[in-house]
C-alpha cells in the first residue's frame, strides 16, 4: 500500500470527453483527494486545475476527475495528483477534445465488445495503433455472471483494469460504454420493469458499473437507474441505449427491451438530434437473423423495435446508423425498410474473446467475419459534400478483411 500511496492502482482512464472538457478515471490504494492537472501536449500555455473530488471506500476507492474549459480538437497532456503528492505529468497520459458540436470533421472510432481474455490482450495495442478518437464498448465488457456476488463483480472489474496494455490504450482513449447480459447479470437475462426488483439492480450491479467508468452521466438520474447516455462528436451524435436493465420476459405480452422511461428518453434524443450521422448503439443485434430463432437480440422485441424504426420515419429523421455487439464476430447488415431509407448495422463483439459463433452470410449478412479476434473501426467524415461512413472490420493482426461505405444520401428520405 505505501508503494501505491501517490499512484493510482488502477487507471487512469479517459472517460467522458466533450468539446470543452474531459474526465478522468481511476482507483487509489487508500482514501484520498484527486485533482486533475491539464496542460497543452506541447507545453504551451497555463495549467489547467480541473475540480478536485475523493475516493473513499463507499467508491471501492475510484474517483472520477474532470477538468472544463479546455479549447475542441485539441490535444492535452494530464497529470492526475493524489492528496499532497507531487503532479508528474506522463507521455502516455494525454487527451483529445472534440470537434466543437455542429462542426465538419473527420474523425475515428473503435467499437466492440466481449473484451476478457488474457491470451489476446494485444488487441488493445492493435486498437491504439488506429489513433480512434473514441472507443465505444458495447457490452460484455467484462464476464461477470454473478449478479448477487459483490466481491465477485468488483473483483472483475478489477482483473480488466489490472491489464497493462488495457491502461495503456485507455489512458489516452475516450471510452464510453453500455451493459450486456454478463456484465448485468447472467447469459440471456433480463431485469424486469420494475427499478428496484431484482433487488440486486439498485443496491449492487448499478452502483458498481457506475464506480468502474466515467461514461457522459446517466439519462435516468438518481431516479430511474440505468446505464443509457447520449452524446456528440462535432455534427455526429450517439445514442447507448441500457438494453438488460428494464428488459422484460421476450415470452411475455408486448415484451420490452428498454422500459417506457427510456423509450420516451430515446424518441427525445433522436427529435433533438442534429448531427449528419445519428449513431444508435445497442448491446444487442438490430437484425433479427443474427442470432438464429433466440429471442435474445431485438428479435424477441420485434414491435418495440417496429416502434423506434418507424418512429424515425414518421419524424423524417435522416442519417441513422445502427451499432450493436453480442455476436462474437463482426457483420454487416441491412434492414430494409418500405416507407424510408434502409438501415446499415454495423456489429463486432469478438475483441479478445476466443469463442466464436459462426458466419452469417447464408442469414443475409453483407459480410461476416470469424476467424480471428476483431473490432470495429467507423470512419465518420462529414467534411464532404456528401457525408460519409465507412465501417472497416479489423483483426487482433491489424488486417482489415471487410469494409462497407455509406453515404449520408443514401440514409434519406426520397
Amino acid at each position: 500500500r505505501q508503494q501505491s500511496a501517490n499512484k493510482p492502482v488502477h487507471g487512469t482512464l479517459v472517460g467522458c470527453t466533450t468539446e470543452s472538457s474531459a474526465s478522468v478515471w481511476i482507483r487509489t490504494a487508500d482514501p484520498v483527494g484527486v485533482a486533475l492537472i491539464v496542460r497543452k501536449s506541447d507545453g504551451s500555455g497555463p495549467l489547467i486545475d480541473g475540480n478536485h473530488v475523493q475516493s473513499t471506500a463507499t467508491t471501492n476507492f475510484t474517483a472520477v476527475a474532470s477538468v472544463e474549459g479546455l479549447k475542441p480538437y485539441t490535444k492535452y497532456s494530464y497529470a492526475v495528483q493524489l492528496g499532497t503528492g507531487s503532479i508528474r505529468f506522463h507521455s502516455g497520459q494525454t487527451l483529445r477534445t472534440f470537434p466543437a458540436i455542429g462542426q465538419s470533421s473527420k474523425f475515428l472510432i473503435a467499437f466492440g465488445g466481449a473484451g476478457f481474455m488474457p491470451s489476446n490482450e494485444r488487441m488493445w495495442d492493435t486498437i491504439a495503433t488506429f489513433r480512434p478518437n473514441a472507443m465505444l464498448l458495447l457490452g460484455d465488457n467484462v464476464y461477470i455472471d454473478d449478479p448477487e456476488s459483490v466481491v465477485i463483480q468488483q473483483y472483475t472489474y478489477q482483473r480488466r483494469q489490472s491489464r497493462p496494455k488495457w491502461r495503456k490504450l485507455t489512458a489516452s482513449t475516450p471510452t464510453f460504454m453500455i451493459w450486456d447480459d454478463h456484465d448485468f447479470s447472467t447469459n440471456d437475462s433480463w431485469g424486469g420493469a420494475d427499478i428496484s426488483v431484482p433487488f440486486w439492480k439498485t443496491d449492487w450491479v448499478f452502483p458498481i458499473f457506475r464506480q468502474n467508468w466515467a461514461n457522459p452521466g446517466y439519462a435516468g438520474g438518481d431516479e430511474q437507474l440505468g446505464c443509457w447516455s447520449s452524446f456528440s462528436i462535432g455534427d455526429v451524435d450517439f445514442i447507448m441505449l441500457d438494453c438488460r436493465y428494464y428488459r422484460t420476459d421476450p415470452k411475455d405480452t408486448d415484451p420490452s427491451m428498454l422500459g417506457p422511461v427510456q423509450m420516451r428518453w430515446h424518441k427525445h434524443r433522436l427529435q433533438a438530434a442534429r448531427g449528419k450521422f445519428i449513431v444508435l448503439c445497442s448491446s444487442v443485434p438490430w437484425d433479427f437473423q443474427t442470432k438464429g430463432d433466440s429471442l435474445d437480440t431485438w428479435n424477441g422485441y420485434r414491435d418495440e423495435r417496429d416502434r423506434i424504426l418507424d418512429f424515425i420515419e414518421e419524424q423524417r429523421i435522416e442519417g441513422v446508423v445502427l451499432l450493436s455487439a453480442d455476436r462474437h464476430r463482426s457483420d454487416a447488415w441491412k434492414i430494409e425498410r418500405e416507407n424510408g431509407y434502409d438501415l446499415f448495422e454495423f456489429s463486432s463483439s469478438r475483441l479478445t474473446n476466443q469463442h466464436v459463433h459462426p458466419r452469417m452470410e447464408e442469414a443475409g449478412a453483407i459480410f461476416s467475419y470469424n476467424e480471428l479476434q476483431s473490432f470495429g473501426l467507423v470512419t465518420f467524415d462529414t467534411t464532404a459534400d456528401d457525408p460519409v461512413v465507412q465501417y472497416e472490420v479489423v483483426s487482433i493482426d491489424g488486417d482489415k478483411p471487410f469494409t462497407l461505405e455509406i453515404k449520408r444520401s443514401q440514409l434519406e428520405f426520397e
